[in-house]
């Protein structure tokens, strides 16, 4: 049995500020010389992308739809064996969701540590924070940061209501220069940010000496014996776009590549201008919109993603993958570029939310799932070979075949449908 001190850094709601605290806490416990693991709860790319900076160490995400009950007891089980703690970011607030934040934590005995923001409450903060304490009975709130507390005296209010179970672990004074930039997926990617380790340092100076608070071990038993994935992709060659406009990429996913044998290597279509020798090409998810016209002009990459696709290697595009793999994007302001032009489609930016969601989809004999999370609508009158569903069985999105491309707003987490994704990348 493998036991490691592990909290899980929850919130009332989105924008209260977790994903800083969670990466100042991992900054100050590295300082303090531990190894230190975070993981984020539910799909989002973004803000592991912030934890592996202050964490030194790849961030993994937890999702007991997504990922699998199985998946996430191994990954904990793993960090556990070499961690002196283990930080789990939550999702939205504590109790939103199907599964939730709560039910992660309830579902591995993780305690919760809030973090809630307290700008704009003095004694009603403790009536919050009783709220979260007592809401479901199967939830330990071990403990309460106030985040962007105004002054000492405003810090002593907030602690003033505290309901007397619950650990008070000080107050995170307001400082813009702590913050993170965001756009419209969220947060701005921390390759993208040139000052992300100040920014960091910053806010873990900012916490208390009382925030380093350390709880009790939780036990992460061994997951029960699995089969080794077999090498599907032994020899196999696969290149992946990853820069600033192709970086949604799970950790997971290119560990499940690794695994099953396949040799990966890493391109720029902003920059290069060679694509790696490869059997194989993906495409993932990220901000085209926002690089058009390089994107657009580096015709050695785009004449080279061609001539693989015309050779009839396999290519799997993902969601801002699938946009540049279109003849056509257009962005949010009505400026628009040619793409790679292997699908027959054109997309357009929106300005509000056009998906967002976990699905699953039932994909040559083989169930997959993911999620999608995009501003953007792609026309196109391709017919689907697939349609993804909701976990309540809702329409999903669209699964798009053309020649060997294979095209989805869907981002597949690789590790929950093995035998397809060795099939599609194979």
């Amino acid at each position: 049995m493998t036991a490691c001190p592990a909290l899980l850094v929850t919130a009332p709601s989105s924008g209260q500020g977790k994903t800083l605290v969670t990466a100042a806490l991992a900054r100050r416990h590295v300082r303090a010389g531990r190894n230190v693991r975070v993981f984020k709860c539910g799909p989002d790319f973004l803000d592991p992308m912030v934890h592996q900076v202050a964490s030194g160490a790849p961030v993994h995400q937890l999702d007991l739809y997504m990922c699998g009950e199985d998946q996430c007891r191994a990954l904990l089980h793993e960090a556990a064996q070499e961690a002196d703690l283990i930080l789990v970011e939550g999702v939205m607030g504590l109790f939103d969701g199907t599964p939730s934040s709560a039910d992660l934590a309830r579902h591995f005995g993780l305690p919760v540590m809030a973090v809630v923001d307290g700008s704009s409450m003095a004694q009603t903060f403790g009536a919050l924070v009783h709220g979260l304490a007592t809401y479901r009975k199967d939830v330990t709130l071990a403990a309460v940061l106030a985040n962007r507390a105004g002054s000492a005296r405003h810090a002593d209010l907030l602690e003033r209501g505290m309901p007397e179970n619950v650990r008070w672990l000080g107050a995170m004074r307001r400082d813009a220069d702590a913050g993170l930039p965001e756009r419209h997926l969220g947060l701005v990617q921390a390759r993208e940010i040139a000052d992300i380790d100040a920014r960091i340092d910053r806010a873990a100076d900012l916490l208390p000496e009382s925030a380093l608070w350390l709880p009790d071990p939780v036990a992460f038993p061994a997951p029960d014996d699995a089969v080794p994935p077999p090498a599907a992709l032994a020899g196999k060659r696969i290149a992946i776009a990853r820069d600033a406009a192709f970086g949604f990429i799970y950790p997971a996913n290119l560990r499940f590549l690794e695994r099953a044998g396949a040799d990966l290597s890493f391109f720029s279509p902003l920059r290069d201008d060679v694509l790696p020798d490869c059997d194989a090409l993906w495409l993932p998810g990220g901000y085209p919109e926002l690089h058009l016209a390089a994107l657009c002009a580096n015709g050695a990459i785009i004449a080279a993603i061609r001539r693989h696709f015309q050779a009839g290697k396999p290519i799997l595009a993902e969601c801002g993958g699938m946009l540049y793999a279109s003849e056509r994007l257009e962005d949010a302001s009505g400026a628009s570029a040619a793409m790679l032009g292997l699908l027959p489609a054109r997309a357009t930016m929106q300005t509000r939310f056009a998906g967002l969601g976990m699905q699953k989809v039932q994909l040559d004999g083989h169930e997959a799932r993911g999620h999608t999370f995009h501003y953007s609508r792609l026309e196109t009158d391709a017919v689907p070979v697939a349609v993804a569903r909701t976990p309540d069985g809702r329409e999903g999105e669209r699964i798009f075949r053309h020649g060997a491309l294979t095209a989805s707003y869907m981002h597949f987490y690789f590790p929950s449908a093995p035998e397809l994704i060795a099939g599609l990348l194979g």
